[in-house]
């Protein structure tokens, strides 16, 4: 697989959009998801990228960062990640988090976190297989 990384513009609102709805398999406000894609581009601790095969986005993955007290620095943590079906289990996924990781790395982030929902196996695999630890909870009280 040739695929390759580049930072999301604009222009990528739709396809990322897509695969957004796709991950949480259901459908946004798409003019409240546009107002927060645009602002979260241009903002420097918020970071999205696509993943790419010839001219067709096959991929997706955002990190965003923030400096916490508990860990005296600046920690990111992967919001989405998503590859289409056909191309997972090809390197896709594992290009996207190393771009990632590669920005942490740059920025000098203390570490990396990610959450991923309890009914997606497979991405816990995934994670594990990549050098992240199953060390923490994570519990949500939904507000709207």
């Amino acid at each position: 697989m040739a695929a390759f990384i580049r930072p999301a513009c604009a222009g990528d609102l739709p396809i990322v959009y897509q695969f957004v709805c796709e991950l949480e398999s259901q459908l946004f406000d798409l003019e409240i998801f546009k107002c927060i894609f645009l602002n979260n581009i241009q903002h420097p601790d918020r970071h999205y990228l696509v993943a790419f095969e010839q001219d067709q986005a096959i991929g997706y993955g955002s990190i965003h960062a923030q400096e916490l007290l508990h860990h005296c620095g600046k920690v990111g943590e992967i919001q989405e990640m998503y590859v289409v079906p056909e191309s997972r289990s090809l390197g896709v996924g594992k290009l996207l988090v190393e771009a990632l990781i590669a920005i942490a790395q740059r920025e000098q982030y203390v570490n990396i976190e990610v959450t991923s929902n309890k009914k997606r196996a497979d991405a816990h695999r995934f994670y594990v297989q990549n050098g992240f630890a199953d060390s923490h909870l994570k519990f949500v009280r939904q507000l709207i």
